[in-house]
């Protein structure tokens, strides 16, 4: 079952129509406001996610699944600096049309990441960057990238987190529960959805609860680095 912001139950297809119908809405201004609102540092993970699924890949012939891809930055960073043959992946139309437009030489597919069109075992690296909080099922997102996955293959998972210096987690709070709607709520045109961002960052599990959340999907070798002070973390694991 899905969240609703409020916090009521609601199914798993409620929940996915929502989340896609919001993401239509501010698939225009996506891009601007995820580099104004984190004042570029996104770019920083994106590249620390590349340079981490780079070191795990198989030497030649790799391929890579980028899930919940939106407009495409982490696909494009993965296929320009890893050399392996990428494949983004989203449920949302308007952001996979804008990736389409940035780089023409990648396959964007439509899709849902709770069931991915692909056969098992299909992907040397699976990386998901700010989608995995936004499924219905966090541990059944974990079990469908494991799926995907070949043998010993790897998922690297970006995502929000909880910043580990109290002073800075309690900045952090403030910044997103009262500035950046109002922020992303003007520029946007969508106020709701920049408030449910804090939100669902809130519900999501921390660092070490994701990782254990990943052993039992099955994932092992499992580990995190936190990226600026925790406000993002990277959980990196191996199918067994």
């Amino acid at each position: 079952m899905g969240l609703t912001d409020s916090g009521r139950k609601i199914s798993a297809e409620d929940h996915a129509r929502r989340v896609r119908e919001m993401f239509a809405r501010i698939s225009p201004r996506y891009d601007l406001l995820n580099h104004l609102l984190s004042a570029n540092v996104d770019k920083r993970w994106r590249r620390a996610v590349t340079r981490k699924v780079r070191t795990l890949l198989p030497a030649e012939d790799a391929q890579v699944l980028d899930v919940a891809c939106g407009t495409g930055d982490l696909s494009i960073e993965l296929f320009e600096n890893t050399g392996a043959k990428v494949v983004g992946l989203d449920f949302c139309r308007p952001m996979l049309e804008r990736a389409a437009k940035k780089n023409r030489r990648l396959p964007f597919v439509e899709g849902d990441a709770l069931r991915l069109p692909f056969e098992e075992g299909a992907f040397d690296a699976v990386t998901i960057a700010f989608g995995l909080r936004n499924l219905s099922s966090v541990e059944d997102g974990l079990k469908e990238l494991r799926r995907v996955l070949k043998p010993k293959g790897w998922a690297a998972i970006l995502e929000f987190s909880k910043p580990t210096m109290p002073g800075f987690r309690a900045l952090m709070a403030t910044y997103c529960t009262r500035l950046l709607p109002r922020i992303g709520g003007v520029i946007s045109g969508s106020r709701s959805a920049y408030e449910y961002l804090p939100d669902s960052v809130s519900r999501f599990p921390d660092q070490p609860a994701l990782a254990a959340l990943m052993r039992d999907a099955g994932f092992d070798e499992v580990a995190f680095e936190n990226l600026t002070g925790g406000i993002a973390a990277l959980h990196t694991g191996r199918r067994k």
